[in-house]
């Protein structure tokens, strides 16, 4: 493609993942993926057409790495509490015996 031509669909700009991935799954690596989103228009517009789709993939590429530290960190909590309550039933248990 001639870089003096513009392509004709920009490329998306994944804000909606980004926003629910912030929100549902990890803070940190969602707004990363918000602030590479919120380029993908602007540097579209500004016929930065390169830019706005490695501003794309990076947008994209945080949703997932956010998405994945939530479920790790969702997979975690669920094997901490698993643990926690198999020593309290333990304990709890054979101390009522009578």
């Amino acid at each position: 493609m001639n870089d003096q031509q513009q392509p004709q669909i920009p490329p998306p700009n994944y804000l909606v993942w980004a926003i629910i991935a912030t929100v549902l799954c990890c803070l940190p690596f969602g707004i990363v993926s918000i602030v590479f989103a919120a380029q993908v228009n602007s540097k579209w517009a500004a016929g930065d057409f390169t830019g706005a789709q490695i501003s794309s993939k990076n947008a994209k590429t945080w949703a997932w790495v956010s998405f994945g530290a939530g479920l790790l960190f969702a997979i975690a909590y669920l094997i901490i509490v698993f643990i926690i309550g198999i020593g309290f039933a333990d304990i709890g248990l054979d101390s009522f015996d009578v």
